[in-house]
């Protein structure tokens, strides 16, 4: 990283479940509202760090840990759904003295703020949904059957060898579980460094994960996105793999503007993409 880029500061806030981890770059500026950011899953908000980086040169960012990811607190129960999540982040975002906000959200993190923005649509300035999927009954039913792995930590290790593998077999196969030519990804495989990291986030919460992970694949999000009523942005990267659903997410929220982006893949990339967001984030009432 260069001396100009700005740096990631990491801390903790409380909430009820115990402590939210956050990373965070930027200053606070009068009249600019903070970016909340949302992770996808699994993982931790480390993933966003290139975006963090990018946006924060103009605007103050902060990026929680989803509960039971990375290294914040477990949520309350094993079978909560998907907005009990979207409350979590509401309370820690509180607790962090932020008012009115513009909120992104990716994957697992775009589909917990659809609902911070339904529950308190005035605290939300503006949304950037980035990489929504649109599952038919079939394809969610078969992700809840089989994206998961249960994990068991025992002294042999295993765990580490399984989540090392569904971390990498994500690049490879889309769903990672399906190993044959028709699901074969052709996005090539992160640099060594990145997957050990994304690995090792994911490791934090060996058993955890996929408590807001199964929230997020059973969240009927068609039913709730035309009901948004904040401006919103629409996005997708060019190598994401729910690329294909955009469309069908535009015919739900037709009022809302879209893009296709680079992506994060390169810091070029990510400042691209940062443009793209702070262009639509400019445009907006403050």
């Amino acid at each position: 990283m260069s001396g100009s880029a700005p740096r990631i500061r990491r801390g903790f806030v409380e909430i009820d479940e115990g402590q939210v981890h956050y990373r965070e770059a930027g200053k606070r500026t009068a009249g600019m509202p903070t970016l909340v950011m949302l992770h996808a899953s699994p993982g931790s908000a480390k993933t966003l760090e290139p975006l963090m980086r990018a946006l924060a040169a103009h605007r103050h960012v902060i990026a929680p840990d989803t509960l039971g990811n990375g290294d914040s607190a477990p949520p309350l129960g094993d079978t909560v759904e998907l907005p009990y999540f979207a409350g979590a982040h509401l309370r820690a975002i509180r607790a962090l003295g932020i008012d009115r906000c513009d909120l992104y959200g990716t994957h697992t993190g775009g589909n917990i703020a659809i609902e911070i923005a339904l529950a308190e649509p005035q605290r939300v300035r503006a949304l950037i949904l980035d990489g929504v999927s649109l599952y038919t009954d079939a394809e969610r039913d078969d992700m809840l059957a089989n994206y998961l792995p249960k994990v068991t930590i025992d002294a042999f290790g295993s765990q580490f060898h399984l989540l090392w593998n569904f971390v990498r077999d994500v690049y490879l196969f889309w769903p990672w579980y399906r190993r044959d030519a028709a699901h074969r990804r052709a996005v090539g495989m992160p640099g060594a460094d990145d997957l050990h990291e994304k690995a090792l986030e994911v490791l934090k919460a060996a058993t955890t994960f996929h408590i807001p992970y199964r929230a997020a694949l059973a969240y009927r999000k068609e039913l709730r996105i035309p009901l948004l009523r904040v401006p919103t942005l629409l996005a997708c990267a060019e190598n994401d793999m729910l690329l294909e659903y955009l469309p069908r997410v535009r015919e739900l929220l037709p009022a809302a503007e879209s893009v296709v982006t680079r992506g994060v893949g390169s810091a070029e990339a990510a400042a691209e993409t940062a443009r793209a967001f702070q262009s639509f984030l400019d445009r907006q009432e403050r």
